[in-house]
């Protein structure tokens, strides 16, 4: 009898798995094709006008975080589980985001319907070690950079006390790319006067070291990004140093 039982709970754990595989393949494939759809702006206003979104976003944050959270990180890796149905079905759902804060209805709902979302990728951002799964950390980086165009997407993230020592992190990944979506977010960051952080943050000297040790990246971009950005930080550091001067001679007289 109690073999008959350890044989009918290995089948059903058997059954359980198949289920969650298909589950995962369907929920993949379904994913990868709301994200190609998602391109088109007449897709995004669509979704907005039928009001499934707030829904369908609570999901894709729940899900992004869920997955975050429970990777091990010293036994998977981006080698390894890069083609996984797993893999591909957060992709596709930050995938989806970063379409629609690319277009000015999805970034405009974004910014003012569904702060939650924003904050949720900027913490798995947070949460993931340097050199693990870049690719996702491209999509959300893309995804923040597109919010940033709004101003009111950009003092919103930039009011985050953790979005300069994200980017910081960011910064030092071994990953080409997190790098310049990185660089690109603090470029937006540094373009609006009225949404910048703490000035403390982007002059201090490490974060300076930093961009300007990329501009001697081999990669085109990444080394145009570092350029462009260290010259919009020391241009700030100059302002910010004739400021001071301006304020201790009023001090004197």
């Amino acid at each position: 009898e109690k073999l008959l039982l350890r044989e009918q709970l290995w089948q059903s754990g058997t059954e359980l798995q198949q289920q969650a595989d298909f589950c995962s393949d369907l929920g993949s494939s379904a994913c990868s094709l709301l994200w190609s759809c998602s391109s088109k702006e007449d897709t995004v206003t669509h979704w907005l006008t039928e009001g499934k979104l707030p829904s369908f976003l609570a999901v894709a944050a729940q899900t992004l975080e869920s997955f975050v959270t429970s990777l091990d990180e010293n036994a998977k890796t981006e080698t390894e589980d890069h083609d996984s149905h797993e893999h591909q079905f957060v992709l596709a759902l930050a995938g989806i985001i970063t379409n629609m804060a690319a277009v000015p209805c999805g970034r405009d709902f974004l910014s003012s319907s569904s702060q939650a979302m924003l904050d949720t990728l900027m913490k798995m951002l947070e949460l993931m070690k340097p050199g693990i799964f870049p690719k996702l950390k491209v999509l959300m980086l893309m995804a923040l950079y597109n919010i940033s165009i709004s101003i009111k997407g950009l003092k919103y993230i930039s009011a985050n006390p953790g979005l300069l020592p994200l980017i910081w992190t960011l910064l030092e990944d071994t990953d080409w790319k997190v790098c310049h979506h990185s660089l690109r977010l603090l470029q937006s960051v540094l373009l609006e006067e009225e949404a910048l952080p703490s000035l403390g943050s982007l002059l201090d000297p490490g974060l300076l070291a930093r961009v300007s040790q990329l501009t001697s990246s081999t990669q085109p971009a990444l080394r145009l990004a570092a350029q462009q950005t260290l010259e919009d930080l020391q241009a700030l550091h100059q302002g910010r140093g004739s400021l001071e001067e301006a304020a201790s001679g009023l001090d004197a007289d």
